[in-house]
């Protein structure tokens, strides 16, 4: 299975969409989104756009969006996976041993590390406030994990 990791939106609905059509067109069926959303309306209209699930957990831009969890964590294909904002909390988690991969937001810059058995990553930002607007591709089968460059990036369309 393959799914998305994306963070820090920041209501720039305009990337969240480009991102989300080539999602739908690579026919993606899960997006785990790691906060700083910003508005109800941004998750209105990206939950209706995307064809498959978003996970939201709230960033320090979503202090409002108080039914959504600040953490949460999911097993898929057998991995363990564990998401939040906060890159502190995520790497205390990915050094607990419990889980193959940690994802986190807010620092706007993607990273990856790996702390044992555990990949910790940082899919950048969709934002585009400090950095290029990126997202990353996880593959469960293979684990392959991909940076996606949303400017450099093609929507296949067909008739």
């Amino acid at each position: 299975m393959k799914f998305a990791i994306v963070s820090d939106t920041h209501d720039n609905i305009n990337n969240f969409n480009k991102a989300i059509n080539w999602l739908n067109s690579e026919n993606i069926e899960l997006v785990l989104h790691c906060g700083d959303i910003s508005r109800q309306e941004t998750i209105s209209e990206a939950t209706k756009k995307f064809k498959g699930e978003i996970k939201w957990v709230r960033g320090n831009a979503d202090y409002y969006l108080e039914e959504i969890p600040e953490q949460m964590d999911l097993e898929l294909d057998g991995k363990r996976i564990f998401f939040n904002h906060y890159p502190d909390v995520a790497k205390k988690e990915a050094e607990s041993g419990k889980y193959d991969l940690v994802f986190h937001g807010h620092t706007h810059k993607p990273w990856v590390e790996q702390i044992g058995k555990c990949k910790l990553v940082n899919p950048g930002e969709l934002a585009g406030q400090r950095f290029k607007p990126t997202f990353a591709v996880y593959d469960t089968q293979t684990g392959k994990l991909e940076l996606k460059i949303l400017e450099t990036m093609r929507v296949k369309t067909y008739q």
